[in-house]
């Protein structure tokens, strides 16, 4: 088993990633001694594929565990739903001592998160990442939250889990366009942060693709190991943390253009070769590093063009109303290398309309 700690003192947890980690889940819960009543939180799709099992196991460990199910989706994530599942957890008569398990992708792992940040004003939760893009950012790192009609993320908190548990064997059944939305997170930390990372990657995707799990859990750990040393230093997104939305600005404007047809590791993969374009546009970066990570990125069948027939104008409109913007003005995280980004709201809009294409 591999293991990654968050060190955020009396908040610290631990990620743990290993084959067949689901089965032990019981028993990894027992051993914490986290509460006294537990409460899966699922969509009806991945609670039919894992939650009898993890059921089984905390049984069988002697824990009362509890399902809660949601509509698959990332229409879910609204208040509605959070207030459905409060009022579901009060009817099970869950107290400060309960304990949330999200069990799912990103959108189970916000909302379960934000449930548990405000629920008796806050209950203990685990993460149990079950796409890629979980597993090597969202259920890390104690970003909750869901949508509104004016934004994406727009309502949310920052509340960390207790502990995370990655089992690489449900990579195993990911559909392709899944593993890639991952995959898109997984690049991002080697241009961000570690070039000898984004080298191993393009070195080793074949392995990557192929599924061949000593090389997938050594990208797993890698990506947790970078977002923990990141989140350890900036917990609330008030300065390095930050650097992690390379792509993000322009891929949520993507994904709100396409009113949420496109997936979010897809945008994002737009949004980095379209942020690249404004680093080369600005004179941070060269051309020859642009296409070097373009290539790298067009290599593992990620898209690098923004569809054609996606509104432009709505995606810069969107850009001022983007939870990171000030006074209407968005930053973008533009790479100055391979391995290394610079900060910026110094962007023209003619220029970023240039970039989206």
């Amino acid at each position: 088993m591999k293991q990654v700690e968050v060190g955020l003192d009396d908040r610290a947890y631990p990620i743990l990633i290993m084959q067949g980690l689901l089965k032990e889940i019981g028993t990894e819960l027992k051993h914490r001694s986290l509460g006294n009543k537990f409460v899966i939180i699922s969509d009806d799709h991945v609670a039919g594929l894992y939650a009898e099992g993890i059921v089984t196991s905390c049984r069988d460990s002697g824990l009362d565990v509890q399902l809660l199910t949601f509509p698959r989706g990332e229409e879910s994530k609204n208040l509605t739903v959070i207030d459905n599942l409060c009022r579901k957890l009060a009817q099970l008569g869950i107290d400060r001592h309960g304990v949330l398990i999200a069990l799912g992708g990103g959108v189970t792992g916000d909302i379960t998160g934000f449930v548990a940040a405000i629920y008796m004003r806050g209950i203990k939760f685990v993460q149990v990442p079950t796409t890629l893009l979980a597993q090597v950012d969202s259920s890390v790192g104690g970003k909750t939250g869901v949508d509104i009609p004016e934004g994406k993320n727009l309502v949310g908190a920052f509340y960390q889990p207790q502990c995370v548990f990655i089992d690489t064997d449900v990579l195993q059944s990911l559909p392709k366009d899944e593993l890639l939305n991952g995959l898109a997170e997984v690049l991002k930390y080697g241009v961000i942060y570690d070039a000898d990372f984004f080298n191993f990657l393009g070195n080793n995707r074949i392995a990557i693709l192929d599924m061949d799990m000593t090389v997938v859990e050594a990208v797993i750990a890698r990506c947790c190991t970078i977002k923990a040393e990141v989140v350890m230093a900036d917990e609330k997104e008030a300065d390095l943390r930050r650097i992690l939305n390379y792509g993000h600005t322009l891929g949520h404007a993507v994904e709100a253009a396409s009113d949420f047809a496109i997936p979010h590791g897809m945008a994002v993969s737009m949004g980095m070769v379209a942020v690249n374009k404004l680093a080369v546009a600005g004179g941070l970066l060269t051309p020859e590093r642009a296409e070097r990570i373009q290539s790298v990125i067009d290599a593992f069948g990620l898209p690098i063009e923004i569809p054609a027939h996606l509104d432009r104008q709505r995606m810069v409109d969107y850009l001022q109303t983007d939870k990171k913007s000030v006074g209407g003005r968005p930053f973008f995280v533009l790479p100055t290398q391979i391995g290394k980004v610079v900060i910026s709201d110094d962007v023209e809009t003619s220029i970023i309309v240039e970039a989206l294409g």
